[in-house]
């Protein structure tokens, strides 16, 4: 399996200020696409058909941000359309953290949080194949304490989950790989249902989406 990762949201603790004007996101929210090798094609084909369909310059990364709601609500609707069709092989995971309720001596080191997020999200998932390609936006992959997030899942499959699982982690920027791009339109999914109450969006995917919720 192949596992794309991005973040929607960041890791600031501004709360005295509205977020977007000079505060920082209540929330955090980071997504994955779990897919198969032998279709990992049909995510990309999905980003492509959205680029064509609403006349995106390909040079271009389109962010979640920058999408209209009408855009939104194709992607949400059609990624939703994919995962039923081979729910076996398409999956979506996600994990939301409500920062607010994050305890001070936590927010010290908001990188751990970040890791120990990608664990509860993915450990259960990568615990079932042999291998799995783990392909991060690369802000994902460093910590402060020095410890990388792949050597922090490799130990936490083989001594806490007892398996033999052996993980390859290749970081891509989501400007460059399409099925990245994937995940940064689910978490901004995800993100917007519990930041900005947009409904529209979530709602088409919600019921494909493993959704877990934390410090809420």
């Amino acid at each position: 399996m192949i596992i794309y990762l991005d973040e929607s949201g960041d890791l600031g603790w501004k709360f005295d200020l509205p977020y977007r004007r000079g505060g920082s996101s209540r929330y955090i929210t980071i997504a994955s696409l779990v897919v198969s090798k032998s279709k990992k094609h049909l995510p990309k084909r999905l980003v492509k058909g959205l680029y064509k369909k609403f006349k995106w310059s390909p040079s271009i990364e389109k962010k979640w941000s920058e999408m209209t709601i009408e855009e939104r609500v194709w992607f949400t609707k059609k990624a939703n359309e994919l995962h039923i069709k081979y729910p076996e092989d398409v999956k979506y995971l996600s994990i939301t953290v409500k920062k607010e309720n994050v305890e001070l001596h936590i927010r010290s080191d908001p990188n751990k949080l970040y890791n120990y997020m990608i664990g509860l999200s993915l450990l259960n998932e990568m615990k079932g194949h042999e291998q799995v390609e783990f392909i991060p936006d690369p802000r994902s992959i460093k910590v402060e304490s020095g410890d990388s997030l792949h050597d922090y899942l490799q130990i936490k499959l083989w001594f806490d989950k007892n398996a033999i699982t052996i993980l390859t982690t290749n970081p891509s920027d989501s400007s460059k790989n399409l099925n990245v791009q994937f995940s940064d339109m689910l978490s901004g999914a995800v993100q917007g249902y519990f930041e900005d109450k947009k409904l529209q969006p979530w709602t088409e995917i919600r019921e494909s989406i493993g959704c877990k919720k934390l410090f809420f």
